[in-house]
């Protein structure tokens, strides 16, 4: 038996070619082509906690260029280096964004919304992605919001300013809420990255207050969905356990954002996280927990469809994902 070398991979190739030209390959229809696709189906992917079903509905891939002082306590080369060891392009950063409907049996939960409809070419496709997975976004009956970030809220509206989910109760983390919509906060905002978030949610939030429901950690944010505290990222950001008889699935949110970098690199200190280093702290102990109670984490900014396992690693951790199973 030959042995698999890239010699005889190479060689293996120039004589199929030959034997091609020498008309002796294999004869059959020679007509087939067709129009390429030109993008991707919308994605979308089901798993079971117990007797619960989770869609995860992805909002699209956002691929940029790496910007300066995304880590804050490291050089950009050695963010760049971290990056291509992950097998992105150089100098560029590909961050997934993931959000989930649980179906209880009796109730339709959203937990987080993307960036909106229209916000980009590869991104805001959450609605799409809903309606291919057979979801009417008029029988969501609440949306669960981690954090006041654009990407976790913006969907809460159309293009045309009109509600997305127009049946649903809004819930979003009591701390944030009293933190974003703080004018005296807003006037103390740090960078133009967080005026920018304190706008953006005022225009989010603006003729929504009424249907909003504050919830508070450690308790129920709705059937079988209990709210977690884990701030840093913003000081309201929310973690949340789903359960199910047995099963549990822990809903980490951006405790963690793209894994190939921040899941090996916890105490990096990223620009988006509002106290840094709350944050890390956060990080190392959610990360811990979900490492010894082996528990599976879905994680909306990794790769999709999100689900996993975090396993400690040195210093850091690795992401272990979940197999792809066709049968729920």
């Amino acid at each position: 038996m030959s042995q698999l070398t890239r010699r005889t991979i190479v060689t293996g190739g120039v004589a199929a070619t030959a034997a091609a030209v020498a008309g002796l390959a294999p004869s059959g229809p020679a007509n087939a082509a067709g129009p390429a696709a030109g993008k991707q189906a919308p994605s979308f992917y089901r798993y079971k906690i117990g007797d619960y079903e989770v869609t995860v509905v992805n909002d699209g891939v956002r691929h940029a260029p790496l910007p300066d002082g995304l880590v804050r306590n490291v050089s950009k080369d050695q963010v760049i280096a971290a990056a291509e060891a992950a097998y992105m392009p150089k100098g560029q950063l590909s961050v997934p964004f993931n959000p989930i409907v649980v179906n209880t049996g009796r109730q339709l939960i959203l937990i987080d919304t993307g960036w909106g409809e229209g916000f980009a070419p590869t991104l805001g496709h959450m609605l799409t992605t809903m309606s291919a997975a057979g979801i009417d976004p008029a029988r969501i009956d609440t949306v669960l919001i981690s954090h006041m970030h654009p990407d976790h809220a913006n969907g809460l509206k159309r293009k045309d300013g009109s509600l997305a989910f127009p049946n649903a109760e809004i819930k979003v983390p009591a701390v944030d809420w009293a933190f974003w919509t703080s004018d005296d906060n807003m006037s103390k905002a740090p960078n133009e990255l967080y005026k920018n978030y304190f706008a953006n949610n005022r225009k989010v939030f603006d003729g929504l207050a009424s249907r909003v429901t504050q919830f508070e950690w450690d308790k129920e944010a709705a059937p079988g969905i209990t709210a977690i505290a884990s701030p840093g990222h913003t000081p309201g950001h929310t973690a949340f356990a789903i359960a199910s008889g047995s099963a549990r699935v822990l809903v980490q949110g951006d405790i963690t954002n793209v894994p190939e970098l921040f899941l090996r690199n916890p105490d990096w200190h990223v620009m988006f996280d509002y106290d840094p280093v709350q944050a890390v702290a956060t990080r190392r102990k959610f990360h811990d927990m979900a490492a010894a109670e082996r528990a599976q984490v879905m994680g909306f900014h990794f790769p999709f469809p999100g689900l996993g396992y975090v396993e400690k690693d040195g210093s850091g951790y690795r992401l272990i994902p979940t197999a792809w199973n066709p049968i729920l």
